[in-house]
């Protein structure tokens, strides 16, 4: 066959949808996807970001034969005739899915003549994932690691960056009194998420997904301890540039919470100077050599929020733990074997004795399971 196309809204695209573009590609030397543009519908993606989010994940996979095309205001069978296409590929997985798609089939070819439909059924770790599905598990803590599993990489990255800017403008978007932009707002965005901060490279743990986590843990701690809007701004302000800076640098006359610090005082996104202090002061308390020293009435939440992926389920802490060592690649196995055994080891024993997190909220969430999970990874390091 030389052509087959493949139709949907992708908002976003899924794994599912990866899965039948795949099935298209065996049966045919060329794919077309034909994204719909509905006017009805209001998209968490524009049509022109969602084609340019198929076309990267097809790229990542190496497919050169798939093109997308737009349609609007058409029927997808119809347009697809018009670009050589005699037959769609659809995915079905359950008898309800057969039956609408049945419907449709017989529409597009007995009432529009247009192209005609073949289905395929997902194998069954795909049988329950659609663009619906994903979107529904946007919001409780950890929910970015869980959508991450059943989405491509380019439409995981433009889904958390959507979400991010959504926070960032809720804090950073105004002026407190709501009636002016605050200046190089985007400009700053598009500084902490690029490839010089969170969305870079070699940020395989304090990056982009690290940045969404801490957010969402700051909303959960914020809802369930009653904390003014005032207060949590504090801490989300300082979570956004609190690893901004992160460098393996020996030489550096300052560690990177004081370059972090500094980095958010000279942003200008704060113009009341004692804010702007007072979030530099939580930045710096992350600093586990100089924090020790320093006070502030939220920094036991702020270092809550820092230190909760340690109290996360075991895939979680899967992903902080490889995303850890991945940092440190350019260290050698044992040296790095040794000091990161230390530092769990002392961890460990404060979570046991109560003292790792001493803001409630987050004592409670998550202490024994800091405790198991750096037991475990003890373990696999081969220290216990």
């Amino acid at each position: 066959m030389k052509k087959i196309g493949f139709s949907g809204t992708l908002d976003p695209i899924t794994n599912g949808h990866m899965w039948v573009i795949g099935e298209a590609r065996s049966i045919a030397d060329e794919v077309i996807v034909f994204l719909s543009q509905n006017a009805s519908k209001e998209p968490r993606f524009s049509a022109e970001e969602r084609r340019a989010i198929v076309l990267e994940s097809c790229a990542e996979r190496h497919w050169d034969n798939v093109q997308v095309v737009i349609v609007k205001s058409d029927y997808t069978a119809r347009v697809a005739r018009r670009h050589g296409v005699d037959y769609l590929i659809r995915g079905i997985r359950t008898t309800a899915d057969f039956d609408y798609e049945n419907l449709i089939q017989q529409t597009n070819v007995e009432v529009i003549g247009g192209a005609k439909t073949l289905f395929v059924m997902p194998p069954r770790d795909l049988g329950s994932v659609s663009s619906s599905f994903v979107k529904a598990l946007e919001g409780p803590v950890g929910w970015n690691w869980t959508t991450k599993k059943f989405v491509p990489g380019p439409a995981y990255r433009a889904w958390i960056l959507r979400w991010l800017h959504q926070e960032w403008q809720s804090l950073f978007g105004t002026t407190q009194t709501g009636n002016a932009t605050r200046p190089n707002t985007s400009e700053w965005f598009a500084r902490l998420t690029g490839a010089q901060s969170y969305g870079g490279a070699t940020r395989h743990y304090h990056n982009l997904d690290h940045l969404v986590h801490g957010l969402t843990e700051i909303r959960a701690w914020a809802a369930n301890t009653h904390q003014s809007p005032r207060d949590a701004d504090l801490v989300r302000a300082a979570f956004w540039f609190h690893d901004a800076q992160y460098e393996h640098d020996a030489t550096a006359t300052v560690s990177n919470e004081e370059a972090s610090a500094q980095l958010w005082l000279s942003s200008g996104l704060e113009p009341d100077a004692a804010r702007a202090q007072e979030v530099a002061t939580l930045i710096r308390v992350t600093d586990h050599l100089q924090g020790s020293t320093l006070a502030h009435r939220l920094k036991e939440s702020m270092l809550g929020v820092d230190l909760a992926i340690l109290g996360q389920d075991e895939e979680v802490y899967g992903h902080y733990a490889r995303g850890i060592r991945a940092e440190y690649a350019h260290v050698p196995d044992e040296p790095y074997r040794q000091h990161r055994t230390r530092v769990l080891e002392h961890l460990r024993g404060k979570a046991a004795a109560g003292t790792l997190f001493t803001e409630p909220w987050f004592a409670e969430q998550y202490s024994e399971a800091a405790v198991v999970n750096m037991t475990r990874e003890l373990a696999l390091l081969g220290s216990e």
